[in-house]
């Protein structure tokens, strides 16, 4: 039997996403084995990041400085800008280091059944941005989800008239997808977007 405090850690952690609580007993042990070099350096990020974090005024990514480290990046083609739903949509993005741009996070999506309205989401901002200039194309990164694009076709709506090219992601069949494996939804878009073979 462990201390309240050693069983309070696993309780936290288990709170996080992808841990149940065993997987978050089996963190904490490991945590406890290596102090020095897990545990002490753990403690130092955790309180480093909640002393620091800030969302950024700009885009609204999470950063421990405001503007971030994407929008204050030189190198960010400023003509190009990708709309996500959530910073970790942003972070995916990111990591490919396929889009050269700026991004602008909403904050989630439009959806009737959650009360989730235009206002509720950074959609004037995001409008403002583009009215203030500079930005030649908005790349629309929404989930495909029937939430997803409501809000795409909302925000496109919205842009409308701005002088601004509109774009979104492909859909279809991913990389190395087996057509039994697929889903309906997912077919259905791959054959709308099909295009003559090179």
């Amino acid at each position: 039997m462990s201390s309240p405090e050693i069983d309070a850690l696993a309780q936290a952690l288990a709170r996080l996403p992808g841990l149940g609580p065993r997987s978050a007993r089996r963190a904490v042990l490991h945590l406890l084995k290596r102090r020095e070099t897990a545990l002490v350096p753990l403690i130092a990020a955790l309180q480093s990041v909640a002393a620091n974090l800030s969302t950024c005024e700009i885009c609204g990514n999470v950063d421990t400085r405001n503007p971030c480290g994407v929008c204050t990046d030189p190198r960010r083609d400023v003509r190009q800008l990708c709309v996500v739903e959530e910073v970790a949509d942003l972070w995916a993005l990111d990591r490919s280091r396929l889009f050269p741009g700026r991004f602008h996070v909403l904050g989630g999506r439009l959806s009737a059944l959650d009360g989730v309205t235009p206002e509720d989401l950074s959609i004037a901002a995001l409008v403002a941005r583009v009215r203030a200039g500079g930005i030649e194309e908005v790349v629309l990164a929404m989930n495909a989800t029937i939430e997803g694009a409501t809000t795409m076709h909302y925000i496109a709506e919205q842009l409308r008239g701005l002088g601004v090219r509109v774009m979104q992601l492909a859909h279809g069949m991913p990389v190395g997808g087996e057509l039994d494996y697929l889903d309906e939804g997912t077919l259905a878009q791959a054959l709308r977007a099909r295009r003559l073979v090179d």
